[in-house]
């Protein structure tokens, strides 16, 4: 209940919906109360227990008094005129016409009430969606490493879709029904307490029965939810790697794999709908057994105690009919919302997960970076594995610094660590002498640039990507950073130029032309620190001489990080940090290493420089 509450929580304030809907839902009750009510003197009139002859003697329209009575007394003195004036036709007609304008009028407030909650749903809804967006989005690096990507798209789609279908399911369930169900409730006790009264005895046994079935619900929904989760990451592995599954040969493999999870999902799915399905018949059984009961105890009360008279007991069995209707539909909501509280539990749990990166109250803000980053015998680790141990050195402004060396040794975790992807385990990373802890990460960040070994592109126009993250700039400075990045030579060549949509993750494009957009958005940012990852490490001979004549414009006057396979691009740093095992075991400049028998020079020499 406390998630359903939550998901409710998310169309406040209340006070937009609440109030209309409350007024229109009742009218609703009662005008349908009303189509009931009638029938009493119609049915008087038609089994001859009302003395016409002597009714007109006394019948009188009667005074104003705030009572239910009032208004069923003026009801019966219009309906004795005119059996007066047209005999019992003409009263069967009159309470028709009142019958169909009275079921109008509760269906137009059927549907006022109907249209309230519907943007209640939208709204609840939209502010779902748009904050497990938001939460996603602010989450730390490291939780994308940890946690399938498939699963999270599971939940941010399939999941809300879920609560969504269980809301519009239930919302007017919830908040309508019972007051259906309290309206025919006081209308059946006005017109018999004692034989109300034994209808509410039978109905703690048919809750008890229902919510037995649907407390078990929960879990068979929360794994074929699961299951939907491990098909969606499946399926992104799937999309992305289709190059090597073909190559592998692997279709047979992946297929089965896929294959094995839709079976789970089918079961588990089959399982919840076994129990889902069973609400309803138990339900009908349920009702037919209280139907039953009530006929049996109630004839006895006509026939043999008179407590009750049959045109009233006819009209009682009427309207317990009606309450079996919101009664099977609260029943069923109470089955249905089941596997919308399971979706709402996993797509709180990503709300509700903390960020592990997150600024300290009132951080400084990093407004220019004047003097140098400085590591200070940082350490960190994934897990139970140490990827850094003890580092220390510094990158003065203005300056490069390359960190080359073995695969996995750590250099690519010692970039993540500036701009704040992570946080060391031990140590400090400094910028101006100043702690990145003490700093406002955003701020930081609005000094970095950073081109990657992947290009990271979005299936939007090219002039978007350069300018991507930017509220404020001009096409000019836009045409100038690709101008600058040699991206503008392939781009004026593209029938649509700048405007042209580039396709998920710029496959549209070539992987040089994909890697020259990144410099160019870098570029257009114009950071103080560059950081590039292996840029160039993916790309042929002619892309590479571009990308890397690209990158020479980008660094000029700017602090750089460089991590770099091909050493031939890093000759010229101002130093050079040789990474092994998370330490740093050779430093200095290219002329230095060479001179040293060590790591550096082997590679080298293994590049053929």
């Amino acid at each position: 209940m406390n998630t359903y509450l939550r998901i409710l929580s998310y169309a406040r304030p209340w006070r937009r919906f609440v109030p209309g809907y409350l007024v229109f839902s009742v009218l609703a009750v009662i005008f349908s109360i009303v189509n009931m009510a009638v029938f009493i003197p119609m049915l008087d009139v038609i089994f001859d227990k009302t003395d016409i002859e002597e009714l007109s003697k006394s019948i009188a329209l009667p005074k104003f008094y705030l009572s239910v009575d009032y208004f069923k007394e003026v009801f019966n003195y219009y309906m004795y005129q005119i059996v007066l004036e047209y005999g019992k036709f003409g009263s069967l007609v009159f309470v028709c016409i009142v019958v169909i304008a009275s079921f109008s009028i509760a269906n137009l407030f059927k549907y006022l009430s109907a249209v309230i909650m519907a943007k209640a749903k939208a709204i609840t809804i939209l502010n779902m969606r748009t904050d497990i967006y938001k939460s996603v989005s602010n989450l730390h690096v490291g939780f994308f490493t940890e946690t399938k990507k498939g699963d999270i798209i599971s939940r941010i789609s399939n999941d809300i879709q879920q609560i969504e279908s269980s809301i519009s399911h239930n919302l007017r369930i919830v908040f309508r029904e019972p007051l259906l169900v309290i309206g025919y409730f006081a209308f059946l006790i006005y017109l018999s307490p004692g034989l109300t009264l034994f209808t509410l005895i039978m109905l703690p046994f048919a809750g008890y029965i229902i919510s037995a079935i649907a407390k078990r619900l929960k879990k068979v929904a929360a794994e074929a939810q699961e299951s939907l989760g491990r098909q969606m990451n499946i399926l992104d592995e799937t999309i992305s790697g289709m190059r090597v599954i073909k190559a592998f040969n692997a279709v047979g493999y992946i297929n089965r794999v896929f294959s094995n999870e839709v079976r789970r999902y089918a079961s588990a799915d089959y399982g919840f709908s076994k129990r889902y399905e069973l609400s309803s018949p138990v339900s009908e059984i349920l009702g037919a057994i209280s139907i039953v009961g009530i006929l049996f105890y109630g004839g006895d009360l006509v026939l043999n105690k008179g407590s009750i008279d049959g045109s009233s007991f006819i009209v009682f069995i009427a309207a317990f009919t009606q309450i079996l209707q919101p009664t099977k539909a609260i029943a069923g909501a109470v089955t249905h919302f089941q596997r919308g509280i399971a979706s709402g539990d996993r797509v709180f749990e990503i709300v509700d997960t903390k960020s592990e990166i997150v600024n300290k109250p009132n951080p400084k803000q990093l407004e220019t970076f004047e003097k140098e980053i400085e590591f200070k015998n940082v350490s960190f680790s994934y897990g139970s594995k140490k990827v850094l141990d003890n580092i220390s050195f510094k990158v003065p402004r203005g300056k490069t610094v390359a960190l080359v060396g073995p695969s996995g040794g750590g250099k690519s975790t010692l970039a993540n660590l500036i701009p704040r992807f992570y946080d060391p385990d031990e140590g400090e990373l400094l910028i101006d002498g100043v702690s990145l802890k003490d700093y406002d990460f955003n701020s930081v960040r609005a000094h970095m640039g950073i081109v990657t070994q992947e290009s990271i592109l979005f299936n939007d126009t090219i002039k978007n990507n350069i300018a991507f993250g930017l509220d404020h700039f001009k096409d000019e400075e836009v045409c100038k950073a690709a101008e600058i990045a040699h991206a503008d030579e392939f781009i004026v060549q593209e029938p649509e130029g700048y405007q042209r949509v580039i396709g998920e993750r710029g496959s549209k494009l070539s992987g040089g032309q994909r890697q020259r957009l990144t410099i160019a958005r870098a570029l257009l940012k114009n950071p103080s620190i560059l950081i590039l990852d292996e840029a160039t490490s993916a790309l042929d001979s002619e892309s590479e001489m571009l990308v890397q004549d690209a990158i020479n414009s980008l660094m000029k006057s700017r602090t750089s990080i460089v991590i770099a396979h091909r050493l031939s691009t890093i000759q010229n740093a101002d130093e050079i940090l040789v990474i092994n095992e998370g330490k740093i075991v050779e430093r200095g400049t290219h002329s230095d290493l060479m001179k040293q028998d060590g790591i550096y020079q082997k590679l080298t020499a293994m590049q053929g420089l």
